[in-house]
């Protein structure tokens, strides 16, 4: 791989005036990675996220987010007024206001809808994305079902005012973030999006094509996903996901997979396929358990849906996120695909020397982080050690200093100075922020997905800082 850097953030981790980060930002943040000589710019799931706000459980993975649709443009559009876009004007700045989101902005987005002419624009974009046309339909008439799950559905009636909203704001999704990704493309930045390995049982997805799920005849899961206890929780992590049906998908060369992945590269440069061991063996989970403990490894589908994925995309960065359980059959799937797989500095100090998560073990065909969105940020992680580890740990980065609050930058010099040939920092740890800060904690559903980030927060960084480090290590 190419050296290269980049940051980790969620677009709804931008700053902006409208409860959550939108695309508004996003230029501004483009021009921020390139003047600091980072090359990419990841984000996480851009489809609708679930009642919790976690983008990893959505109403279809063929869908995208409206809440990052940028109000003062549909504004210059002539869709909404002054008055309207006033009235949406946030009451902070420093987290995303779930709830008012919730309970105005689809409202405000439906008046816009109203106003929105250009049809022929629209049926062109559905007519390209079929899979999300489903997914307004299934929008539709879930509003007609009084918002109750498909498999409760008495009345396949489509409720032409939600049918309306849905198809515009994603068209309109797609027209601002085209915009963006052209943008970004120009500057030298590329964009990597994060594609959850699962979707729900309440989805467009399984509602459209059951036949593709470990479904009863009932439509209820014969089985969910999970993973099962590991460092981030005991009990491990009932998903719930149904589990999709290998044998069944393997019939028609993956043509429902083939179909999202060419989705999410219309949208991104490259994608993190998340819970990559899953592809070689997947948890199983008897439905109806409340912890994960009692599931099972049941074998994957393997390198059979990899050469499909890559039949679709072959000049594509796909990442394999191989943490968790790893088995020498993942380490061999991994090494088979050709993806290029994960390594985390905070996972680097639970075992010996011998641990591919210790910088010293990168090899070059690797993306190392500081950590994910599931991890603690730097500053927090190094607080909550124990004595001795922190001590171990400034140690291996070079600091000697007795102030151990300063030693952040030798951690950050030794991931830049790594052999790895793409590293990812995320924006909490660019910015030395606490735990306070840490966007998601795994097997959590509270306060989870509402950090945000402030313009004045942004412009404090020592770009140069990070522009010297670049060209010091060969990242640029």
């Amino acid at each position: 791989m190419k050296r290269a850097s980049g940051v980790l953030l969620h677009v709804s981790s931008l700053w902006g005036d409208y409860s959550e980060g939108t695309f508004g930002a996003a230029k501004e943040w483009i021009d921020f990675l390139a003047e600091c000589g980072f090359s990419y710019w990841q984000t996480l799931p851009f489809c609708l996220p679930d009642e919790y706000n976690s983008p990893y459980c959505s109403l279809s993975t063929f869908s995208v987010n409206p809440f990052f649709i940028d109000l003062p443009t549909l504004h210059e559009e002539g869709l909404l007024t002054s008055e309207e876009l006033e009235q949406a004007l946030q009451k902070t700045p420093y987290r995303c206001e779930f709830d008012r989101l919730q309970k105005e902005r689809l409202s405000l987005l439906g008046k816009a809808a109203a106003r929105f002419e250009d049809q022929a624009a629209l049926n062109a974009f559905f007519s390209d994305h079929p899979r999300t046309a489903d997914f307004c339909r299934f929008m539709a008439i879930r509003a007609t079902n009084g918002e109750k799950p498909w498999t409760e559905w008495t009345d396949e009636t489509e409720d032409a005012e939600v049918l309306r909203l849905w198809r515009f704001v994603q068209y309109e999704f797609f027209k601002q973030w085209m915009e963006i990704k052209s943008y970004a493309n120009r500057n030298g930045i590329s964009i990597i999006g994060d594609i959850p390995i699962y979707v729900a049982l309440n989805s467009s997805d399984v509602w459209a094509a059951p036949e593709q799920f470990l479904l009863d005849r009932e439509n209820k899961p014969l089985g969910v996903a999970g993973v099962p206890p590991d460092y981030f929780s005991e009990d491990g992590q009932l998903w719930g996901n149904p589990l999709y049906d290998w044998k069944r998908m393997k019939q028609d060369g993956y043509a429902w997979w083939k179909d999202r992945i060419r989705f999410m590269t219309e949208l991104f440069d490259g994608v993190r396929i998340d819970h990559f061991r899953g592809l070689e063996s997947y948890y199983s989970i008897p439905t109806g358990e409340t912890t994960a403990r009692n599931g099972k490894w049941v074998k994957g589908p393997g390198m059979s849906l990899i050469r499909a994925l890559k039949e679709v995309c072959p000049d594509r960065l796909l990442i394999a996120e191989d943490l968790g359980v790893i088995t020498p059959q993942v380490q061999k799937l991994v090494k088979d695909s050709g993806f290029p797989g994960m390594r985390v500095f905070q996972f680097g100090f639970l075992g010996d020397e011998n641990s591919p998560h210790l910088p010293h073990n990168y090899d070059n065909h690797c993306i190392a982080y500081t950590g994910t969105h599931d991890n603690n940020t730097l500053l927090g992680y190094i607080w909550e050690l124990d004595d001795e580890t922190r001590r171990t740990v400034l140690r291996y980065c070079g600091y000697t200093g007795d102030d151990w609050d300063n030693g952040y930058d030798e951690i950050l010099r030794t991931m830049f100075s790594s052999h790895a040939g793409l590293l990812i920092l995320p924006i909490q740890d660019l910015l030395l922020y606490g735990s306070d800060t840490r966007l998601n904690t795994p097997g959590t559903s509270d306060d989870n997905w509402s950090y945000r980030i402030t313009k004045e927060q942004l412009e404090r960084l020592d770009k140069q800082k990070f522009l010297n480090w670049n060209r010091l290590y060969g990242r640029i």
